[in-house]
């Protein structure tokens, strides 16, 4: 037993938490990318290097998932609701400053 639970329920969940996390990942980077255009996603992209914790935590279920709902609620509360736009999002996102 791995967690209270049996070995295939566990490998179940962190396959379900893998794919949850890359549906996740795969439909706000459309979102954005519908919002903003691909090409000035491309153009304004900025040299910000991801957080070592973020990589890691592709290999713990749910974490990247959740990291990514974060990443959606700073996009909402933070910037569409003080009137700033989805490029301004993008390049906090992707910029050092």
């Amino acid at each position: 037993m791995i967690a209270g639970m049996f070995e295939q329920d566990f490998v179940a969940y962190f396959i379900f938490g893998i794919l949850l996390n890359f549906v996740f990942s795969i439909l706000f980077g459309i979102y954005l990318s519908k919002n903003i255009g691909v090409d000035e996603m491309i153009n304004s992209k900025g040299e910000k290097i991801q957080s070592s914790l973020v990589a890691i935590s592709l290999f713990i279920p749910y974490v990247k998932m959740l990291i990514t709902l974060y990443r959606v609620s700073i996009l909402q509360f933070y910037f569409l609701n003080q009137g700033k736009t989805h490029k301004e999002f993008w390049i906090y996102l992707t910029h050092e400053d």
